[in-house]
């Protein structure tokens, strides 16, 4: 069946052999394909070192002369609102399609890897498209290419060379001898690699619990900055591991005034809290498993208390909630889809 679009979704992160399979048989099929990069407006990080514009360009430059034929457009991750996700992909496609001067009556189809695992499942989410599954060729993953990109072992280039489009090979050697961001991605994948080896021996895989603090103060939102792997230099909610002995809202209010000294009494955070809520989505952090409990403290007016960054905190900060939510980019894991829980967004 011939398509007038067609619609693939992906993180590309890098876009590598096997995307460009499906990407080709897709236009074989489709007059134009639209491509919905996802985890867009995440901060870097050794699993989303690349950026919606760079993947874009990276998409490109691999499809050579049928670079016209494509429509490629971010898509921003939702945690923790599959329905959201699922109405943003719809809102996109339609956008590009209306944009392109397509009339209501175009053939839209959906093209992926039909994969028995929960990395496929967003492939049933849209039967008003028909779904096109298309294998593509054995190459490395994402996943393990992104772990030859920034390991430092001989002959790892070579690797990923033999798995992703020459034009993307050639923007990775760029990015790895010219940006700064990459010697902090190494070091994150260094810290990684070595914290989850310490966990190795374990006999199960553990679990981490956390706490968070979601501290809004008359139109502001309390932040602090990481001072160290991961994350390094990225805003984020207060908040630690739970201590042995403690509840998760006594370790909130704990790491809340660790982090940000903070002249709050622990008897008035606790009359100020709003709500609740357990974050675990299984990807939320790369150190491992790690479900976090965050707690919201609402204080509707007054002058905002004095605070200064301490412990794991290089600093700590009130920041206008309008001026939050433009920071995406720049949160900590999922820190920002907390914050966007809270405060309504």
């Amino acid at each position: 069946m011939r398509f007038d679009y067609l619609v693939l979704i992906g993180r590309f992160q890098p876009f590598h052999n096997g995307h460009a399979a499906v990407l080709r048989h897709a236009l074989r099929l489709a007059q134009k394909v639209i491509v919905l990069t996802g985890s867009a407006g995440q901060p870097r990080t050794i699993r989303n070192p690349f950026n919606a514009a760079e993947r874009a360009v990276m998409i490109r430059a691999a499809a050579g002369e049928d670079a016209a034929r494509l429509i490629v457009e971010p898509l921003r991750d939702r945690l923790y609102g599959e329905t959201l996700w699922v109405g943003d992909v719809q809102r996109l496609v339609a956008e590009a399609v209306a944009r392109d001067g397509a009339g209501e009556g175009a053939t839209i189809g959906l093209i992926g890897r039909n994969k028995d695992d929960a990395t496929a499942a967003y492939l049933a989410a849209f039967p008003q498209w028909e779904l096109v599954d298309v294998q593509h060729a054995e190459v490395l993953s994402a996943t393990e290419l992104r772990d030859w990109l920034f390991t430092g072992e001989p002959g790892a280039l070579r690797l990923v060379e033999a798995n992703v489009p020459t034009p993307v090979f050639e923007m990775l050697g760029a990015f790895r001898d010219g940006s700064p961001a990459y010697a902090q991605l190494a070091r994150e994948h260094a810290f990684i690699k070595t914290y989850r080896q310490s966990w190795a021996a374990a006999p199960y895989a553990p679990t981490f619990v956390t706490a968070d603090a979601v501290v809004v103060h008359s139109g502001h939102v309390l932040l602090v900055r990481r001072r160290a792997e991961p994350g390094r230099g990225l805003w984020a909610l207060p908040g630690g591991f739970v201590n042995q002995g403690e509840t998760v809202q006594e370790a909130a209010i704990r790491e809340l005034q660790e982090e940000t000294r903070a002249k709050i009494p622990p008897a008035v955070l606790r009359g100020s809290i709003k709500a609740s809520r357990v974050f675990d989505h299984p990807d939320r952090s790369l150190r491992g498993r790690t479900i976090t409990h965050a707690f919201h403290f609402d204080f509707p007016a007054g002058p905002l208390p004095r605070v200064k960054g301490s412990d794991d905190a290089e600093q700590a900060r009130w920041i206008p909630i309008s001026e939050a939510l433009l920071m995406e980019e720049q949160f900590f894991e999922d820190h920002f889809h907390i914050l966007e829980h809270f405060v309504g967004a």
